[in-house]
C-alpha cells in the first residue's frame, strides 16, 4: 500500500509539473513559435519560448492575466487557470502582416486593397525560399520586374518600360536615387543586402505625389530588418548563420545576423561577404554570346588570349560586402527612435560588356572596370503612432546622410593611357510624413522633404608606362549641386468596406547648379556656369471598388515628373565608340500622363485572376541626341575624334501594357502561379516613330509548388520572347556587339525559356536548407540589352543555422 502512494505521489507531482508548462503554436499550421514573450500585466514577470515552442509558467499565479506577445502573430491574452488545463495555447498569424499592409503608398500603413495602384509585396519568408545572389535577383524573382545586366556585378531593373533614373529607390523610406543616378544602366540596387530585408514593396506605376522626382515608372521600397525589443527585463538573443555555394560562378556566400532585445532597447546587426569567379553561360544557345578570346595585360605588353572554355566569361568575377548596424529605442508603445547604419563595398567589378567589344576586329579594351563601388547611409527615424493633435495622429521624421562612391578606369588594348574617373556623392535630406483621420470615413496624409547633394568628381590620365599622372576632363563639374523642396497631400475616403477614393498633390522645386570652369580647359564650353531651376506640380486620383466578395476593380489616374539631375546638365562621358555626350544648360523637366485599370477575380482563394492594363505619355522626354558644340559636330575625346550628342527635351513617348497574373490551389499542399506581362511603346525621333530602349519583350514565369510541414518544392519556368531588329531601339542597334545577329547579320534579342527547380527543407527548428538547380537545360541566353550572359545549368546550395 506503500509502494501505491509513492507511485501515486510521483504521478502527481508529475502533473503539476507538467501542467506549469505550456507549448505555444501556430493556430492553422500547428508548429511551434519559437521567441514568444511571455508576461504579466506589470511585466514584472516574464519568459520566453524555445525551440519547440514551450515555457515554464511556474512563475505566474493561476489567477494572473497572462500575455503572449511575438511580431509575426496576433497577441493574444489568457488567464493561467485557462491555459493549464491544455498545456497548449495557439496563436493567430498576423493575416494583416506583410501579405496584406503597404507602407510605400502613402508612409504609413494601409490595407493593399484600399491603394488604387497595383503594389508587389515580398516578405522574408519568400525571399529565404528564393535565395536570391543580389536585390537585383530578388526583383526579378517577382517575375513583374524585368532586370538588364551589362555585367556579373549589375542589375538594373525595368519597370512598364522604364528604367535607371525614371525608377525610384528607396531604403528604409530614405531616397537612394542622387544628383547622378543616369539614364544609361545602372547598378545601384545591388548595394543592398538581400540578407538584410524584411521585405519589398514595388509599386508599378508613378510614385511622383509621395516620392517626387524620377518615380514615373515606378518605386521599389526596401525595408531591413527591425531590431526586435522583448518586451520585458530578460534579454532575447537570436540568431542566424548562412552559407552558399553556386556552381555557374564558383560564388561562395558567407552570413550572421543576431538580435538583441531589452524591454525597451534592442539591436540588430548584419553582415554578408560573396565572392563571385567568371560566370558560365550555358552550353545551347547563339554561338554570338560565346567569349572566344581575351585582352591580358602582361609584363610584355597586351596580349590577346585564346579562351579554353569560351562559356566561361572572362573576366567577370568580383566580390562584395555589406554591413548593417540598426538600433531601436521604444520609451513609450506609441514612440520610437530608430538608427540604422549601412555599409557596402565592392572589389572592381570588370564591365564585361566593354570587355567585349572589337575595333577592327581587334578588342577595344585591355582594361574597362568600375571602381569599387560604396554606399554608407546612416538614418534616424522617429515616430510616433498616436497624438491628440489637432494637426497629426501620426507623425515620422527621417533624417539621413549618404555617401556614395564609384570610378570608371579604362585602358585601350595596348595603349599605355589608363582614363581614371571618380565621382562621390554627399546627399542630405529629411522627410517629414504625417497622419490625421478626419473621420471614420476620410484620412489625411501630408508631408515635406528637403534633398541636397553635393557632386565631387575628378579626371585621371594616368601612363602604365612610366607611372605619370595627369588631370584630365572629369565626367561631372567638380563641386555641382542638386537641390530638391517639396510639400505633399494626399487624401483618402472610404465611405464603406467596398469603395475606397484617394487623391493627392505634390510640388515639387527642384534647382541644380554646376561650374564648368575646370572642364572648360578641355571643352571650351560656351558656358563656365550653369544653374538650372524647375518646378513641378504633380497629381493622382483613384478608386478602389469591390462590387462584390469575387471582384474588385481599380482605376487610377497620375502625372509624374523628373527634374534634370548633374547628370543630365553636367556630363561628359563616351556613350558608345565613336560618341561623346557634353553639358547642355537649356533642359526642363520632362511628364508623364498615365492611367491604369485592374480587376482582381478573387473565387475563395482557390482560384485567384489579377489583370491590369496600363498606358503612359511621356512629354519632353530627356533622352540623349546629336548636338553641336561651338558649331562642331565632333571633338577629339580620350584620344578618338567622337560625334558630339547631349541630353536634351528632344522626344515624347508613348508606352502601354497589360499584366495578368493566375494563382490556383489545386490541393491543399499543391499550388500553381502564373504571371505575364505585354509591353509596348515608341518615342519620337525627328520625323519618326521608333522603338523605345527600355520596353522589355514580353516576359513572363509560371510555378508549380508544393508545400508541407517542413518540405516547400517549386517547379518554374521562366520565359521571355525576343525582339527583332526592327524591333529595337536605335541606341540598341548601335551596340551590336552585345547581341545576337538574324540570318541578315543584324543584331536582334532571340526569345528564350529556362526550366528550373528549387527545394526548401526544415531540418528542426534550427537548421533549414535550401536547394536550387537552375537552367536544367542549359541554355545560352542573355535578358534584353545585357552585356553579360545568364548563367548556364546552375546548382545552388545554402544552409541556414538559426539560434
Amino acid at each position: 500500500m506503500k509502494t501505491l502512494h509513492i507511485i501515486f505521489f510521483f504521478i502527481l507531482v508529475s502533473i503539476t509539473i507538467n501542467a506549469q508548462n505550456v507549448k505555444v503554436l501556430n493556430k492553422i499550421t500547428k508548429e511551434p513559435i519559437f521567441g514568444v514573450a511571455i508576461y504579466n500585466v506589470d511585466k514584472s514577470t516574464s519568459v520566453f519560448t524555445n525551440f519547440r515552442g514551450e515555457a515554464d509558467l511556474s512563475k505566474f499565479s493561476n489567477t494572473e492575466i497572462i500575455y503572449f506577445k511575438h511580431l509575426s502573430h496576433v497577441l493574444k491574452s489568457l488567464k493561467k487557470s485557462e491555459i493549464t488545463k491544455s498545456n497548449k495555447v495557439y496563436l493567430d498569424s498576423n493575416t494583416q502582416g506583410l501579405g496584406e499592409i503597404v507602407i510605400s503608398a502613402s508612409k504609413f500603413q494601409q490595407n493593399r486593397k484600399d491603394i488604387p495602384q497595383k503594389i508587389v509585396s515580398i516578405d522574408a519568408e519568400n525571399i529565404q525560399f528564393s535565395n536570391p545572389q543580389t536585390s537585383a535577383d530578388l526583383l526579378e524573382n517577382t517575375g513583374k520586374v524585368y532586370v538588364q545586366k551589362s555585367q556579373l556585378g549589375g542589375g538594373s531593373p525595368m519597370i512598364r518600360g522604364f528604367s535607371t533614373n525614371r525608377l525610384l529607390i528607396t531604403v528604409d523610406g530614405v531616397r537612394m536615387n542622387n544628383a547622378i543616378f543616369r539614364g544609361g544602366n545602372l547598378q545601384n540596387v545591388i548595394s543592398i543586402d538581400p540578407f538584410s530585408i524584411q521585405n519589398t514593396e514595388v509599386t508599378l506605376g508613378s510614385g511622383s505625389v509621395i516620392y517626387g522626382s524620377d518615380a514615373i515608372g515606378g518605386v521599389m521600397s526596401f525595408y531591413t530588418q527591425k531590431p526586435k525589443l522583448s518586451y520585458t527585463d530578460s534579454l532575447m538573443f537570436n540568431g542566424n548563420t548562412l552559407v552558399r555555394y553556386a556552381t555557374a560562378s564558383n560564388e561562395r556566400t558567407g552570413h550572421f545576423d543576431f538580435n538583441l532585445g531589452y524591454k525597451k532597447w534592442a539591436f540588430i546587426t548584419s553582415a554578408s561577404y560573396t565572392d563571385f569567379d567568371d560566370l558560365r553561360m550555358g552550353s545551347h544557345g547563339p554561338k554570338d554570346y560565346l567569349r572566344p578570346e581575351f585582352a591580358l595585360a602582361t609584363s610584355n605588353g597586351d596580349v590577346i588570349i585564346q579562351n579554353n572554355n569560351p562559356l566561361v566569361q572572362k573576366y567577370s568575377g568580383y566580390n562584395q560586402l555589406n554591413i548593417m548596424q540598426k538600433a531601436h529605442y521604444e520609451p513609450y508603445e506609441d514612440l520610437s527612435f530608430d538608427l540604422g547604419l549601412y555599409y557596402t563595398t565592392t572589389s572592381d567589378i570588370p564591365r564585361y560588356d566593354r570587355l567585349i567589344r572589337y575595333r577592327d576586329d581587334v578588342l577595344r579594351s585591355t582594361e574597362w572596370n568600375y571602381g569599387p563601388q560604396q554606399w554608407f547611409m546612416s538614418n534616424l527615424q522617429i515616430t510616433k503612432l498616436s497624438s491628440k493633435s489637432n494637426l497629426y495622429d501620426k507623425i515620422k521624421a527621417t533624417l539621413a546622410y549618404q555617401n556614395f562612391k564609384e570610378s570608371r578606369k579604362d585602358r585601350d588594348f595596348q595603349s599605355p593611357i589608363r582614363n581614371i574617373r571618380e565621382e562621390s556623392v554627399k546627399a542630405y535630406s529629411f522627410n517629414l510624413d504625417l497622419e490625421k483621420r478626419f473621420s471614420q470615413k476620410t484620412q489625411f496624409y501630408y508631408g515635406a522633404e528637403y534633398v541636397f547633394n553635393k557632386v565631387n568628381s575628378s579626371g585621371i590620365e594616368e601612363n602604365i608606362s612610366n607611372n605619370s599622372k595627369v588631370s584630365s576632363v572629369s565626367r561631372y563639374p567638380d563641386g555641382s549641386s542638386w537641390q530638391s523642396l517639396a510639400a505633399y497631400s494626399s487624401i483618402k475616403y472610404k465611405p464603406n468596406p467596398k469603395f475606397v477614393f484617394q487623391s493627392g498633390l505634390r510640388f515639387n522645386y527642384v534647382v541644380s547648379e554646376a561650374d564648368f570652369t575646370e572642364n572648360n580647359e578641355y571643352l571650351n564650353l560656351p558656358f563656365d556656369y550653369a544653374k538650372n531651376e524647375s518646378e513641378a506640380l504633380t497629381g493622382t486620383a483613384g478608386i478602389s471598388w469591390s462590387p462584390n466578395p469575387i471582384m474588385q476593380w481599380k482605376f487610377n489616374l497620375s502625372s509624374a515628373f523628373r527634374a534634370p539631375n548633374i547628370d543630365d546638365v553636367g556630363k561628359v562621358f563616351d556613350s558608345e565608340p565613336g560618341s561623346v555626350v557634353v553639358p547642355n544648360e537649356d533642359l526642363r523637366p520632362e511628364y508623364a500622363y498615365g492611367g491604369e485599370v485592374g480587376l482582381k477575380l478573387n473565387f475563395d482563394d482557390k482560384l485567384v485572376i489579377d489583370m491590369s492594363t496600363y498606358y503612359t505619355y511621356l512629354d519632353n522626354a530627356l533622352v540623349r541626341r546629336d548636338y553641336s558644340l561651338n558649331d562642331e559636330t565632333e571633338i577629339v575625346y580620350d584620344g578618338e575624334l567622337s560625334n558630339v550628342q547631349a541630353i536634351q527635351n528632344a522626344s515624347k513617348a508613348w508606352i502601354y501594357g497589360f499584366e495578368v497574373g493566375l494563382k490556383m490551389a489545386i490541393t491543399n499542399n499543391l499550388n500553381l502561379a502564373s504571371q505575364y506581362s505585354i509591353i509596348g511603346g515608341t518615342e519620337e525621333a525627328g520625323d519618326i516613330e521608333v522603338p523605345i530602349r527600355h520596353v522589355a519583350p514580353n516576359f513572363g514565369n509560371t510555378h508549380l509548388v508544393w508545400n508541407s510541414d517542413n518540405l516547400k518544392l517549386d517547379f518554374f519556368a521562366n520565359y521571355n520572347g525576343d525582339l527583332s531588329f526592327n524591333q529595337l531601339a536605335l541606341s540598341e542597334i548601335e551596340k551590336d556587339y552585345i547581341y545576337a545577329l538574324d540570318e541578315n547579320g543584324n543584331p536582334y534579342s532571340p526569345s528564350w525559356y529556362t526550366i528550373n527547380f528549387r527545394a526548401q527543407y526544415q531540418v528542426n527548428s534550427s537548421i533549414t536548407l535550401n536547394a536550387s538547380l537552375e537552367n536544367i537545360t542549359d541554355q545560352r541566353y542573355k535578358t534584353y540589352s545585357s552585356g553579360i550572359a545568364a548563367a548556364g545549368r546552375n546548382l545552388v546550395l545554402s544552409l541556414k543555422y538559426s539560434l
